[in-house]
């Protein structure tokens, strides 16, 4: 199930809709992303988020079939956030359900290493300093290089 909302969302209750009435998951891997403080500490900060409708959903819907091809997954969700966010507040939550952990732990990393380099979100970061657009990290292109084949 793929998602992209401005509202928030409720981990137990999504986690729990995944997996019910499904006695072939062993175990469930989660990722949740919460907006940090980038204003140094003082909690003055906030993050806006902004993504092409469509184009979007449709990338989530490929990197998600991609993981139910590597591994064998009962089930996965991808809730992703969009609009004005604020320190603390979630942004992104993936889950994966498999009959044994390894398969849910990996596809996990999987799908959230993938949706910080290759999801087509634009996020702007506000401080009392001013607004930056969030650049790309060597260390996120690194985390996903790892799963190319």
């Amino acid at each position: 199930m793929i998602r992209v909302q401005r509202e928030d969302f409720d981990v137990g209750a999504e986690m729990a809709a995944l997996t019910e009435g499904n006695t072939g998951i062993g175990g469930v891997a989660s990722f949740v992303g919460l907006v940090r403080d980038m204003a140094g500490g003082s909690g003055d900060s906030s993050m806006t988020l902004e993504h092409y409708p469509g184009m979007t959903e449709k990338m989530l819907v490929e990197i998600d079939e991609e993981a139910h091809r590597r591994w064998p997954l009962e089930a996965s969700m991808i809730i992703h956030r969009y609009g004005r966010l604020e320190t603390g507040d979630q942004i992104v939550m993936v889950l994966t359900a498999s009959a044994h952990r390894a398969a849910a732990l990996e596809s996990c990393a999987f799908l959230i290493d993938w949706l910080k380099t290759g999801a087509p979100f634009w996020k702007l970061e506000s401080t009392p300093d001013g607004e930056t657009w969030v650049e790309a990290r060597t260390s996120d292109d690194d985390a996903t290089a790892k799963w190319k084949e």
